[in-house]
């Protein structure tokens, strides 16, 4: 009897690991993984911030160092929103809106004033210094407040069953980072 239960019962234990798998396996789910990465930085975007940091020329290494914590402190308070998914055939978008820290408006600001008070970013020989400028963007950068929503259309192929996100386009990377400019 207790065979005859263990094979009755068995294909729903198998099915309902086949569901629970594909539970997981949408497009909505990857984006979901993928900006959640972000938030809990994981090895691999924390991997991809040092490698942007190190080709970063106009740092100093103390600058570097700065930077990638304002990032880090950045992806930390990306909030996001799946607002919807369509899928067509092995192709799907999933639209989500995101909110992030505005660096465009910052970085602009920064600009600005130094255009206003050049001289305040001048070294003892009255020469530009791009070192006092890079401080001061980093300052701008940490103490910027003020939030941005966007909107992303995130592109996924479905691949041998699974379901995986084409690669980001360089405004979707600029959302993500809070400096895109319309």
């Amino acid at each position: 009897m207790k065979k005859l239960w263990i094979l009755l019962v068995m294909p729903f234990l198998l099915l309902g690991c086949t569901l629970g798998e594909d539970m997981t396996n949408t497009p909505t789910k990857q984006v979901e993984s993928m900006l959640s990465k972000y938030q809990t930085l994981d090895e691999d975007v924390l991997r991809n911030l040092d490698n942007v940091v190190a080709e970063e020329e106009t740092f100093n290494t103390k600058q570097r160092d700065k930077y990638r914590e304002i990032m880090k402190k950045h992806y930390q308070d990306l909030i996001y929103e799946i607002k919807d998914e369509k899928i067509d055939g092995d192709d799907a978008t999933v639209e989500v809106e995101i909110e992030v820290k505005d660096y465009t408006k910052a970085l602009k600001d920064a600009e600005e004033y130094r255009r206003n008070h050049e001289s305040e970013f001048y070294d003892a020989d009255g020469k530009f210094d791009r070192s006092l400028y890079m401080d001061h963007k980093l300052k701008e950068l940490e103490k910027s407040k003020e939030k941005v929503t966007y909107t992303l259309e995130l592109d996924l192929t479905k691949k041998d069953g699974k379901w995986l996100l084409d690669k980001l386009s360089k405004t979707d990377k600029e959302k993500i980072h809070g400096v895109y400019e319309d």
